[in-house]
């Protein structure tokens, strides 16, 4: 059997796909399994040994500008892709997503499955499931090899990530220069799109402080680089330069690319991270992170979105993670360092 799983979405999002290829592979160890990805997350399936191959398309959009020579791209790969003649094609979407739906149906898979319930595009699906409910994403995810007769696992399969030997060795030789030692330090990140679910730089220096009193653990403060209003991706150069200004000597700053991050939160004793692409990293890291999450009732939920690993916790704040007490924070700590 010949299956394309079809992933479009962020890192995060793939990361938490990695499960379901998992189950799928020791399900049916003698499929081909395919994964189509774009330019922007396929690295984080790179080196999967459930996948037999990757194929990458490139985005046609990046912020407001139109990439002319990625639709061309896109319109070549799909000829090949329909060259394969799949079984199966998977549309590997928690949510219902048009778009992602499109590309399913352009490959011309025998069967396409896709959770599908409220466009016109359904009626063209083999098998159009509905969006369930009060369900995490990676148990979303397994839902979608129904259809192929694959129940759920009965054990959790967290999501993997191999970290490549030179993100290491970059950890390694930025901690030497530092006087730091592998897990001799938490790592402490921003990285959230809404600002509500941004630690304070006030809580940022007493979590970081009283780690060092409690634990002798100094801190890596990590954050997205670049200005706020950046359409692209907004940046937390504002918020980390007042941690900066503080100059606490046990707060070590980094602003470096995210697979450098990746390689840093790898080795560390666990992280504090707000809901994003990099918490969801921190918790499949050997030393897991407490996730923060705020004003669920607007935003992502952990319901659907918290992390998943061995050791992974999270925190919910009404409004605001500025409203999070620290004792709660340090409740947690004492279950992730110990």
């Amino acid at each position: 059997m010949k299956i394309l799983i079809i992933k479009r979405d962020k890192i995060g999002d793939l990361l938490l796909t990695t499960p379901m290829l998992r189950h799928l592979r020791l399900s049916l160890p003698d499929a081909h399994i395919h994964l189509l990805a774009n330019d922007y997350n396929a690295w984080v399936v790179a080196g999967n040994k459930d996948i037999n191959k990757i194929w990458v398309y490139p985005r046609t959009k990046l912020g407001k500008r139109i990439r002319i020579t990625a639709i061309i791209k896109q319109i070549r790969l799909l000829t090949r892709l329909r060259r394969e003649n799949f079984d199966v094609a998977i549309v590997a979407n928690g949510d219902e997503s048009p778009r992602a739906v499109k590309w399913g149906l352009n490959v011309h898979a025998r069967r396409t499955i896709a959770y599908c319930s409220q466009n016109k595009l359904c009626t063209r699906l083999s098998d159009a499931l509905p969006v369930p409910n009060n369900m995490h994403e990676t148990d979303r995810l397994m839902g979608l090899l129904e259809p192929l007769g694959i129940e759920p696992p009965a054990s959790a399969i967290q999501p993997q990530y191999i970290l490549p030997d030179h993100w290491r060795r970059y950890a390694a030789t930025w901690l030497n220069e530092r006087g730091l030692a592998p897990t001799g330090y938490i790592v402490l990140g921003l990285g959230a799109r809404r600002a509500k679910k941004q630690p304070t730089p006030a809580q940022i220096i007493r979590w970081s402080a009283y780690v060092k009193r409690r634990y002798n653990l100094n801190a890596v403060f990590m954050w997205t680089p670049g200005k706020s209003e950046n359409p692209l991706y907004p940046g937390d150069d504002e918020i980390a330069q007042a941690v900066i200004e503080s100059k606490p000597p046990h707060i070590h700053p980094f602003r470096g690319p995210l697979l450098p991050a990746i390689g840093l939160i790898w080795q560390a004793r666990t992280s504090i991270m707000p809901d994003s692409g990099l918490m969801h990293f921190a918790a499949a890291s050997p030393g897991g992170v407490l996730g923060l999450f705020a004003e669920t009732d607007v935003s992502p939920s952990p319901m659907q979105w918290g992390p998943r690993g061995k050791k992974a916790r999270y925190l919910v704040a009404e409004k605001s993670v500025e409203e999070l007490d620290d004792a709660q924070i340090y409740a947690q700590l004492e279950f992730l360092l110990n």
